[in-house]
This record gives structure tokens, sequence and C-alpha cells, in this order.
């Protein structure tokens, strides 16, 4: 097949493409739709990596195959994973309080509202 043929008429797409790409950038500010706590976005996964036990104890049970984030919560010790689903972008620009986040991001330049990250690997990985 050339450049210049079309698709053949059956198409698939395979299965190594993500459902959704990730709409939120690691350093970038969000807010939970839900819960409304105010986080930071160290990582994320193009699906859901949580084992069944946490994933089925978990109240809501987003659907899994989408992006999913790891989180340092505004104003607490808490870490968290969010799907996409229910996060949005975050008007509140403010830096965010929470005593890992120098361990994850050199710094917090005021032009781009968003973080930047080190080369620190997310504990337990």
């Amino acid at each position: 097949m050339s450049a210049k043929d079309p698709l053949p008429e059956h198409f698939e797409i395979p299965d190594f493409l993500p459902f959704e790409m990730p709409r939120f950038k690691v350093g970038q500010i969000i807010r939970h739709k839900r819960y409304r706590y105010r986080a930071i976005v160290v990582d994320f996964d193009m699906s859901c990596r949580a084992d069944d036990e946490w994933y089925y104890s978990n109240q809501t049970r987003p659907e899994r195959e989408q992006p999913w984030y790891h989180l340092l919560v505004d104003g607490s010790h808490a870490t968290t994973y969010a799907a996409q689903e229910y996060l949005m972008h975050e008007k509140d620009l403010q830096p965010v309080q929470h005593p890992l986040v120098s361990q994850y991001f050199d710094s917090y330049p005021d032009k781009a509202k968003v973080y930047h990250r080190n080369d620190e690997v997310w504990p337990g990985w």
C-alpha cells in the first residue's frame, strides 16, 4: 500500500492506541469535580493500573479505560489516584500546599502556571 492508496475497506484500530488522550499534563493544577479538592498532577496512566481490590472498593468505579492521574492534594498530606472524567481545569492557580511538592517539582513559574517536574520517580515504582 502506498501513501496514495486509500485505507482498506475494513480498518481496525490497533489495541495499543489509547481510548482517550490525557487532558491534563504533569505539573498542572486541577480540581476534582465531585470532591472539589485542588491538586497537582504528578503523573498519569493511560488507563487504570490499580488492582481489582482497590478498584472495586472505589465507591464510584469510573471507567478504567481512560487516563488516570496521580495527584498531590492541596492543603493536606494526601495523595490520590483519580479518573480523568472527574477532573477539570482549575481557575485558582495559587501554589498548592503539600509536603511532597518539592520532592516532585523544581519550581512553579508564575508565567506558565504549571509546576516544573523534576526527575524523581513516584514512590513504589
